[in-house]
C-alpha cells in the first residue's frame, strides 16, 4: 500500500514538473478571464489544398494575433471549425465570432472553412504526346508532357486580393523523371539536386502557363502557389546616363533636321535652276530648229547662185565666147545686181538668225551655271543614308544630282562648239555681204565699162573675174553645205539633250517634293523626341507607380469585422501529388505501441 502511494506521489510530481507552465498560465487565465485584453494587428494565412486538377479540397486558416493586453478576444470568421495553436485553453464559438481568453504576446489559432473560394480560379491540366489526360491516368507514363496552368478572377471573392495579390507557381521537378524542361514565361533554377520551375503571375492578370518536359515514370510532387501583396517600395533608377543618351540622340534629330531643312533649299534652289536651264534649253532648242530649216534654204539660194555664176563662167569661157550675143550682155549687171541683192538678203537672214542664237544660247549658257558647283561625296551621302531619311528620297536626290553634274559636266565639254557658232554665223554673213557688194559694184562696174571700153577686151577681163568669182563661191558654197550640216547634226544631237534636261527637271520636281516630305517627317520626328528624357521618366515613374502600389492597404481573406486590425493576409495553396500507386502487400499486423502514460508509469512498476 505504501509503494502504491509513493508511485502516485511520484506521479503527481512527474506531471507537475512536465507541465508547470501550462497550470500556471491556466491559472492566470481564470483571473483574466474577466477582463477586456487587446491585439494591435492580426496576420491571416490561409491555407488550400487542391487536387492534381485545381479543384478545391480543404482550406483553413491559421491566425495571428498581437496581443498587447491579456484578457478577452474578439475575433471573427465563418468557421467550422476551431482549434488553439497556443496553449490548452478552449475557445468559444458562437456562429461566426469566436472569443478567446489570450495571454499577452502571439496568440495562434487555426479555423477550418468549408464554402469559402479562393480569389482565384485555379484550372490544371495534363497532356501526353499531344493528347489530353486525366492525372491519375498519367502516374507512371512514359513520353513528352506538357502541364498548362490556367488563373483567373474569381467573381465570388472580394476582387482586392486579385487587383493587388500575384501568385508565385512552383513546380519541384525530379530530374531522374523529367528533362528537356521548357517554360517560356517561368524561370528555371536547381534547387538541391532538383530542378524548380517558377512562374509569376501578377495583379489583375489571367494567364495560362505552359510548361513541357520529356518524362519516364510519370510522377509529380504537389504545386506550390504562394499569393502574396504586390505592395513594396521601389527605387527610382539612375537615369541620368541613359536620359544623357536619349538627350544626345535628341540633339543629332535636331541636327539631321536642320541639315535636311537645309537639304531642302539647297534642292530647292537646284529646282529652280533645272527649270531656268530648261527654259533656256526651249528656246536654245527653238532656235536651233529655226536654223535648221533655214539652212536648207540657204543652201538652195547658195547652190542657184553657184549654178548661175558657173553657167555664165563657162558661157564666157566655151568656144562660142566670141559669139556671144552682145545685147544680152548689157542686162548682165542687172543680172549681177540682182544677185548681189540676194546675197545680201541672205546675208541679213544669216545675222537675224545669230542674233537668235545669240540669244538662246545666253539662256542656257545662264541656266548651267545656275546649276551649283558644289560637290556631295558618297560618304555624306551614306551618312544621310544612316540618319534615317527615307531611302527612296535619297535615291531619288542622288539621280538627280548626278544628272545635273552629267549635263553641266556635258555642256562644259561642248561649250567651245557652241562658241564657235556665233562667230562662224557672223562671219559667213559678213563674207556674204562682202561678195554681195563686190557683186553690185562689179555691177555698176560693168555698166560704165560698157559703155567705155573695148567689148572684147571687157569680156575678157569679165570672163577672168568671173571665173575667179565662180571658183571662190565654189569653195564657199562647199563650205556652206558642210556648215549647214553641222548645224543640223548639231540641232538633232542637241534635240536629244533637251529631253534629258527636260527629264532632270521633271526630276529635280520630284525631288524637292520628296524632300519637302522628309523635311516634314524629321521636324515630326524631332517635335516628338525633343523632350524624350522627360518622357522616358515619365514612363518610368508610371511603370513604377503601377507595380508600387504603396497605398495597398490590406482586408481581411474571413470576414469584413477583422478589416480594423489586419496587418497581412497570405495564401499559402499546394495540390496534391500525383505519385504511383504501389501493390498492396500483407503484413503481420504491428504490435500496439503502449502510449505515453502507459510507459511512463512502467518506470515506476
Amino acid at each position: 500500500m505504501m509503494r502504491r502511494m509513493k508511485q502516485i506521489l511520484l506521479v503527481f510530481t512527474a506531471v507537475v514538473l512536465l507541465f508547470p507552465s501550462n497550470l500556471v498560465m491556466a491559472a492566470s487565465n481564470l483571473d483574466a478571464a474577466e477582463d477586456e485584453g487587446k491585439i494591435s494587428v492580426k496576420d491571416e494565412v490561409i491555407y488550400a489544398t487542391l487536387s492534381p486538377s485545381g479543384n478545391k479540397q480543404e482550406i483553413y486558416v491559421v491566425n495571428t494575433l498581437d496581443v498587447t493586453k491579456t484578457g478577452k478576444i474578439t475575433d471573427y470568421g465563418p468557421y467550422t471549425q476551431v482549434k488553439n495553436l497556443t496553449d490548452l485553453s478552449d475557445l468559444e464559438q458562437k456562429n461566426e465570432t469566436i472569443e478567446i481568453t489570450a495571454p499577452k504576446g502571439k496568440f495562434y489559432y487555426q479555423g477550418n472553412m468549408d464554402k469559402q473560394a479562393l480569389p482565384w480560379n485555379i484550372s490544371i491540366s495534363y497532356f501526353l504526346n499531344g493528347k489530353k489526360i486525366s492525372p491519375e491516368e498519367l502516374a507512371g507514363k512514359d513520353g513528352h508532357v506538357e502541364i498548362q496552368i490556367v488563373t483567373s478572377k474569381n467573381e465570388q471573392v472580394d476582387e482586392v486580393f486579385f487587383k493587388n495579390y500575384l501568385l508565385q507557381i512552383s513546380l519541384t521537378l525530379d530530374p531522374s523523371i523529367y528533362t528537356n524542361i521548357k517554360a517560356d514565361d517561368g524561370m528555371i533554377a536547381n534547387a538541391g539536386k532538383n530542378k524548380q520551375v517558377t512562374f509569376t503571375v501578377m495583379p489583375e492578370k489571367e494567364t495560362e502557363l505552359t510548361l513541357s518536359a520529356d518524362v519516364q515514370d510519370f510522377e509529380l510532387s504537389g504545386i506550390d502557389i504562394n499569393g502574396v501583396p504586390s505592395s513594396m517600395s521601389i527605387d527610382s533608377p539612375n537615369l541620368e546616363d541613359m536620359t544623357g543618351d536619349m538627350q544626345s540622340l535628341t540633339n543629332a534629330i535636331q541636327k539631321v533636321n536642320n541639315g535636311v531643312a537645309e537639304l531642302k533649299r539647297g534642292v530647292s534652289e537646284l529646282n529652280g535652276g533645272v527649270k531656268d536651264l530648261r527654259n533656256g534649253s526651249e528656246q536654245y532648242k527653238n532656235g536651233m530648229t529655226e536654223v535648221k530649216g533655214a539652212s536648207s534654204e540657204l543652201v538652195g539660194a547658195s547652190k542657184s547662185i553657184n549654178d548661175a555664176l558657173a553657167t555664165i563662167s563657162n558661157s564666157l569661157s566655151g568656144e562660142d565666147s566670141d559669139e556671144i550675143d552682145l545685147t544680152a550682155l548689157s542686162k548682165l549687171p542687172e543680172g549681177l545686181s540682182v544677185l548681189g541683192e540676194n546675197l545680201n538678203t541672205t546675208a541679213d537672214g544669216l545675222t537675224t538668225l545669230q542674233e537668235s542664237y545669240v540669244q538662246a544660247y545666253g539662256a542656257l549658257d545662264q541656266a548651267m551655271e545656275a546649276i551649283p558647283a558644289y560637290e556631295i561625296s558618297e560618304k555624306e551621302f551614306q551618312d544621310l543614308y544612316a540618319s534615317g531619311a527615307v531611302h527612296e528620297v535619297l535615291d531619288k536626290l542622288k539621280e538627280t544630282y548626278s544628272a545635273a553634274q552629267t549635263a553641266k559636266g556635258t555642256y562644259i565639254a561642248v561649250k567651245e562648239g557652241f562658241d564657235a557658232v556665233d562667230t562662224t554665223l557672223e562671219n559667213t554673213a559678213n563674207g556674204m555681204k562682202e561678195m554681195g557688194t563686190q557683186l553690185n559694184t562689179t555691177a555698176k562696174e560693168l555698166t560704165t565699162s560698157l559703155k567705155k571700153m573695148d567689148i572684147t577686151e571687157s569680156i575678157t577681163k569679165l570672163e577672168e573675174g568671173l571665173t575667179t568669182l565662180s571658183t571662190n563661191y565654189k569653195e564657199f558654197h562647199s563650205g556652206l553645205v558642210e556648215y549647214t550640216g553641222g548645224v543640223n547634226q548639231l540641232s538633232n544631237s542637241y534635240g536629244e539633250l533637251h529631253e534629258g534636261i527636260v527629264e532632270l527637271s521633271t526630276g529635280t520636281n520630284e525631288l524637292e517634293n520628296g524632300v519637302s516630305d522628309l523635311h516634314n517627317g524629321t521636324s515630326e520626328l524631332y517635335e516628338a523626341t525633343n523632350d524624350l528624357p522627360d518622357q522616358i521618366k515619365s514612363e518610368v515613374d508610371e511603370m513604377i507607380s503601377d507595380f508600387e502600389n504603396t497605398d495597398f492597404e490590406a482586408k481581411s481573406y474571413v470576414s469584413p469585422k477583422n478589416n480594423e486590425k489586419i496587418n497581412t493576409v497570405q495564401f499559402i495553396i499546394k495540390t496534391e501529388s500525383i505519385e504511383i500507386e504501389e501493390q498492396e502487400t500483407e503484413e503481420e499486423p504491428a504490435e500496439k505501441e503502449k502510449s505515453f502514460w502507459e510507459k511512463f508509469i512502467d518506470l515506476f512498476s
